[in-house]
């Protein structure tokens, strides 16, 4: 059996996600009580070989405490298993929560929504650890978000999918990273005045970043960096790999290299998958 376990906190996208995985076939259950996965898995393992189930916070607590020992066990029972674990910054869950006028499940009379995320974030701490895949959701829509999660369930189970991540530091470091690279170092297009309202998918762009030395040294090192270890992390049953490189906006020097990478490693039959954060 192939399981998928959904995870996060309230408001982050679970939902989406889990009706995605619906429609490619696999049996889904929401909010299912941790203590039972292992009983499920037994019961349905004969009849259905794709599952997919969201545990979160409305658990009881003492039981996500165990998560360790149960996802442990499960893992042998499986023959495939992973997590999937989405979250978005506060802010963009409390838009979210003020939109839907949904009630968050951990707020009471004495507990604010912000309170509530708080103590949510801790009491998911345990399966966090163990997630394969974090997304942060607070800039996709739910079409990039069922793009994504689709792109990185179909890939082959034998290689790595790579997410090529641009962003802008003035809006802050994408959390769902494992490799954060700064180009802020190189000549900046920003400055130049018929640059400034381009951006680094422009030829114009292009060919100001290329007429420096520093932007091929940067290119190439960050390139030779995830050759060399990509096979490692390939070992050691790692699906899904998101590098992020950023600048100042955004805009410009993150975004040429992104899309640079990309090229490259879709020439070398890798799984790749983009995006531009903060293109404006």
């Amino acid at each position: 059996m192939q399981l998928i376990i959904i995870s996060g906190r309230s408001g982050s996208g679970k939902t989406i996600t889990l009706n995605l995985l619906e429609d490619l076939g696999y049996y889904c259950i929401d909010n299912l009580p941790l203590s039972l996965l292992p009983e499920l898995i037994d019961k349905l393992k004969n009849d259905y070989q794709k599952l997919a189930v969201s545990i979160d916070a409305r658990n009881l607590q003492d039981k996500l405490r165990q998560f360790d020992q149960i996802f442990t066990s499960v893992k042998k029972t499986c023959d495939d298993c992973q997590i999937i674990f989405l979250d978005a910054e506060n802010d963009s869950l409390l838009k979210r929560f003020s939109e839907t006028r949904r009630k968050h499940p951990l707020t009471d009379e004495t507990t604010s929504l912000e309170n509530a995320l708080n103590t949510e974030h801790q009491l998911l701490q345990p399966i966090i650890e163990y997630a394969d895949l974090s997304i942060n959701t607070s800039t996709l829509s739910i079409h990039e978000l069922r793009d994504y999660v689709r792109n990185c369930i179909h890939q082959p189970s034998t290689s790595i999918l790579l997410l090529f991540q641009s962003f802008g530091y003035k809006f802050g470091v994408p959390n769902d990273s494992n490799f954060i690279f700064d180009s802020r170092c190189l000549p900046n297009p920003y400055w130049q005045e018929k640059l400034c309202a381009l951006t680094g998918l422009d030829q114009n762009v292009i060919d100001y970043l290329e007429k420096f030395d520093q932007t091929h040294t940067m290119y190439e090192m960050i390139k030779k960096y995830l050759e060399t270890w990509l096979p490692d992390f390939a070992t050691e049953d790692r699906r899904y790999l998101t590098v992020s490189i950023g600048c100042t906006g955004g805009q410009h020097r993150s975004v040429y290299l992104t899309e640079k990478l990309k090229n490259h490693f879709l020439k070398e039959k890798k799984n790749v998958f983009i995006r531009h954060r903060d293109l404006s």
